[in-house]
């Protein structure tokens, strides 16, 4: 629960510091207990050294000498039950008055009153029980050892038990309303989301407004992304807009190793709703505890199964307006059980997707007011260049920018920090120090020459946006392009152009060396991949037509998915297989025409990616069209982590820069 002192909910044994599970009570009963013991050895050896014990002649020899001092009490301790008495008294010694104890036996000295009086001295007859005295001395100490162990285990055993009893007590904690306030302001790129979950703060803020009307609102409203596109963060500002309590739980906190406890969680978690009312309850990655019942791999109860029954339970049995609103999300709607999507539990779906060029562009705004900005940094420019990033990705992209500008000693963030850092995040980091021969690079620089040229070559191809040899991420070389505008579908033709690209690499290892490599691999299956979602998906084959072959779910679900048979035939599948082959083929045999055909500005380009490294779309496209490069990169000093490449000679044709840039530039090593 929360810390907040002001807060209904706020644990009252108040906060310790340290670990909660510490106990300091029974080790404080530990160390009395010792102390007793040991108080109890120290008394009784004080006892036996401080008193002199003396035998009877000794005694005698003393009152005859008159050293018995007189100014001090002189008493005849009489034992009860036993005929003895002990005669206790102080004696001089070197000058030191000591103390002493002699036992008298009353049957053989009858005189010694006699003696004493001769000598004058009187002793004070006093009967005590000696036997008590020395049972008390023996046997306290042991009980109250004893008696500190009892209080000792049994605190041991109330926090046992409270533990026990705190394993069906629900997780969700609860958030202070003015600690880490997030509003709707906060939240960007999700505008129609927004909208949708606004009735929610309406209602919790004037509920007498709908209930007017007779209408209701949502009990509980499922939000539905990727991840990363701010689901979480539209939750969290919808309990910051209405300010009311809000309880946040994992679906993997209702899970636990023993039976019941999860479903006992599910309803302490409502009963602590009931209490906040008006309130909001969000279950993060509910999927974890509301997957489909009666899919399980093997018999038996499924504790899961019993936390999703009391989860529905809850739901449908309070009512709505107790002020209670669920508020969950996943990113796999396709294994929650459908009892779970039913109108009265989840009424309303909402869908948190991945933001467009306007949104990408807010985002960014959100995230670059707290980093510092150089005032010529275009937000608009990395937004259009991020399609597909989500808000996570973006606000990871201000941040590497930043940390990219703080290594390099930087007041600000300047254009080239967003463009690598935008790199950076889809592609990886650049691996400069990695040591390759001569023949690996070129072999690199080939292959991604490939890739680079039908890029430019193919009508129906987004933009190049740069082609680099330098390793970045797993891959050793990079062609990256990127659309010109947000794209929701893709046409056959754009396909077909994307396979004969992706083909590229794989020939221009083949025309040029006569042998391939295992670099294409990351190709193949991307290859692969969409041309078996052409054919089985996208009904674009012309033999097998308009039919799904597939059930359309990139997961496989495996309770559900071992019992299912295959809806379609064997000699259908092999039709398949023959189509997608078919489709590879065709873009196999087109890159090699197109690559043989334009041989020439292959190897320009691949040339040029050994001396620069890196060339953008414009300086390809420049090739491809002049056979030159109007715009060479800028030189680049090797720095120490960066061992010096070695030089190659480009084609005269390549060297034919204009007049007004230094000339030799080109030739400068990257």
């Amino acid at each position: 629960m929360s810390n907040d002192p002001n807060s209904p909910n706020r644990d009252p044994r108040g906060d310790r510091s340290g670990d909660p599970n510490f106990n300091w009570r029974g080790l404080i009963l530990l160390a009395i207990a010792f102390a007793l013991i040991g108080g109890a050895f120290v008394f009784k050896g004080g006892v036996g050294t401080a008193v002199a014990e003396i035998s009877y002649p000794r005694l005698i020899e003393l009152v005859n000498e008159g050293k018995i001092v007189k100014d001090k009490p002189l008493n005849l301790l009489v034992e009860v039950g036993r005929n003895t008495q002990v005669l206790a008294g102080y004696y001089e010694k070197d000058g030191v008055q000591t103390p002493f104890r002699t036992t008298v036996y009353l049957n053989y000295s009858r005189d010694l009153e006699q003696k004493l009086a001769d000598k004058g001295y009187f002793a004070n007859p006093k009967e005590e029980s000696t036997l008590l005295t020395s049972l008390l001395a023996s046997f306290l100490p042991i009980a109250l050892f004893l008696l500190v162990l009892y209080f000792l285990f049994r605190q041991q055993i109330r926090m046992a038990g409270k533990g026990a009893l705190n394993f069906g007590k629900s997780k969700a904690k609860m958030m202070a309303r003015d600690k880490n306030k997030i509003t709707f302001k906060d939240v960007a790129g999700v505008e129609e989301a927004k909208e949708e979950v606004s009735e929610l703060v309406e209602f919790l803020k004037d509920p007498k407004k709908f209930q007017k009307l007779g209408g209701r609102i949502p009990k509980g409203v499922l939000m539905i992304g990727a991840p990363g596109t701010g689901k979480t963060l539209l939750a969290r500002a919808i309990a910051g807009e209405a300010d009311v309590p809000f309880f946040s739980i994992s679906g993997s906190d209702f899970v636990e190793m023993f039976v019941g406890v999860g479903a006992s969680r599910v309803r302490d978690m409502f009963e602590q709703g009931r209490k906040s009312a008006p309130c909001l309850i969000f279950i993060d990655e509910i999927d974890a505890v509301g997957r489909h019942r009666g899919h399980g791999v093997g018999g038996g109860h499924d504790e899961r199964e019993q936390t999703l029954n009391a989860l529905l339970v809850e739901m449908d049995g309070f009512d709505a307006q107790e002020g209670i609103i669920i508020i969950a999300a996943t990113n796999r709607p396709d294994v929650l059980d459908p009892a779970l999507l039913r109108p009265g539990r989840f009424d309303r779906q909402v869908t948190v997707p991945l933001p467009d060029v306007r949104g990408r562009e807010e985002i960014l705004k959100v995230h670059a007011k707290k980093v510092k900005i150089a005032d010529d940094v275009d937000l608009g420019i990395i937004a259009r260049g991020t399609p597909g990033y989500s808000g996570a990705e973006l606000a990871n992209v201000i941040n590497e920018a930043a940390l990219l500008a703080a290594r390099k000693n930087q007041k600000a963030i300047t254009q080239p920090d967003m463009e690598e850092a935008r790199d950076k995040v889809r592609w990886g980091k650049e691996r400069r120090s990695l040591a390759q021969s001569n023949r690996e690079k070129e072999n690199t620089a080939y292959h991604e020459a490939g890739h680079a040229l039908l890029n430019v070559l193919l009508p129906h191809t987004d933009p190049l946006h740069k082609v680099t040899i330098i390793p970045r991420g797993p891959a050793l070389g990079v062609t990256m392009s990127l659309p010109t505008e947000d794209k929701y579908t893709a046409r056959k033709n754009e396909l077909l152009a994307r396979l004969i690209v992706i083909m590229g690499g794989r020939v221009a290892e083949e025309i040029i060396f006569g042998d391939v490599t295992s670099g294409a691999s990351g190709d193949i299956k991307q290859a692969t991949s969409l041309s078996r979602k052409m054919v089985c998906e996208w009904g674009m084959s012309q033999d097998l037509g308009m039919v799904g072959y597939t059930d359309n779910e990139d997961y496989v679900f495996l309770g559900r998915d071992l019992g299912r048979s295959r809806g379609y035939s064997e000699a259908t599948a092999q039709e398949i297989d023959r189509e997608v082959k078919q489709l590879i083929d065709n873009a196999y045999a087109k890159a090699t025409e197109l690559l043989t055909t334009h041989r020439d500005k292959l190897e320009i380009i691949a040339k040029a990616l050994l001396e620069f490294e890196t060339l953008t779309g414009a300086q390809t496209e420049d090739i491809v069209k002049t056979g030159r490069m109007s715009d060479p990169p800028k030189p680049k000093a090797p720095t120490p982590a960066e061992p010096q490449q070695p030089q190659v000679k480009l084609p005269e044709k390549l060297r034919q820069l204009p007049p007004e840039l230094p000339p030799g530039l080109a030739g400068a090593p990257a």
